[in-house]
C-alpha cells in the first residue's frame, strides 16, 4: 500500500482520537502539523491543539497501522498545565493534562 503523507496525517489523527477516546465533535480541536517520509516504509506525524505547544509524534507505517508507542512533547510542566485551558472543551483539557502529567 503506498500511502501519501495526507493519508498518513488522517490515519495518525484516527489513531489518537481512538487512543483517547475522544469524540468527533471534537476533532477540529486538533491540527497535523507535519508529515514526513521517513526511509520508504513509515511516515512520522505531528499533531497538536491549535495553539498550544504540546506536540504528538506518530509513527504510522505503510501498512496504516501506527506504532502505538508514540511521543508526546510538552515545554509546559503538569503543575503548571491548568492555566492556559480557558477556550477549550474540558475532554482536550483533560488530554493535555493527563499527557503532560505522563512524562
Amino acid at each position: 500500500m503506498l500511502l501519501t503523507a495526507t493519508d498518513a496525517g488522517q490515519i495518525a489523527l484516527e489513531f489518537l482520537m481512538a487512543d483517547w477516546n475522544i469524540s468527533d465533535n471534537h476533532r477540529e480541536w486538533f491540527t497535523i502539523f507535519n508529515s514526513r517520509l521517513i526511509g520508504e516504509s513509515w511516515y512520522i506525524v505531528e499533531l497538536g491543539v491549535e495553539g498550544f505547544p504540546d506536540r504528538w509524534f506518530i509513527q504510522v507505517y505503510d501498512t496504516a497501522m501506527c506504532d502505538p508507542n508514540y511521543t508526546f512533547f510538552s515545554p509546559i510542566s503538569s503543575l503548571e498545565g491548568y492555566i492556559d485551558f480557558v477556550e477549550v472543551p474540558e475532554m482536550i483539557a483533560e488530554v493535555l493534562v493527563a499527557e503532560r502529567k505522563s512524562r
